[in-house]
């Protein structure tokens, strides 16, 4: 049985960072690509960034420079870090190996 549990949200102030954490169990995530998504109240949810089975990494405009995708093959484990967090940040934050699998998500707030 596969899952993914994310951890790691909370409430941050703007201009400060969280990091967030993916642990997958059941399946190996070393021959995966791995994303994640967010989305925010009303909204529609939306692709934030992706780390490839060769480690290569892509983001949205949106956090790119601001937001850092990574891997622990060993833990099995893909984190975001991210910085300058800014209230439009604010959503409930998914991590999603291939097309397949969703976690149940992680709150981030950003609010002063």
């Amino acid at each position: 049985q596969v899952q993914l549990v994310e951890s790691g949200g909370g409430l941050v102030q703007p201009g400060g960072s969280l990091k967030v954490s993916c642990v997958a169990s059941g399946i190996s995530i070393s021959f995966y690509e791995m994303s994640w998504y967010r989305q925010a109240p009303g909204k529609q949810r939306e692709w934030v960034a992706s780390i490839g089975r060769g480690g290569d990494t892509t983001y949205a405009d949106s956090v790119k420079g601001r937001f850092t995708i990574s891997r622990d093959t060993a833990k099995n484990t893909v984190y975001l870090q991210m910085d300058s967090l800014k209230p439009e940040d604010t959503a409930v934050y998914y991590c999603r190996l291939s097309i397949m699998y969703w976690g149940q998500g992680t709150q981030v707030t950003v609010s002063s």
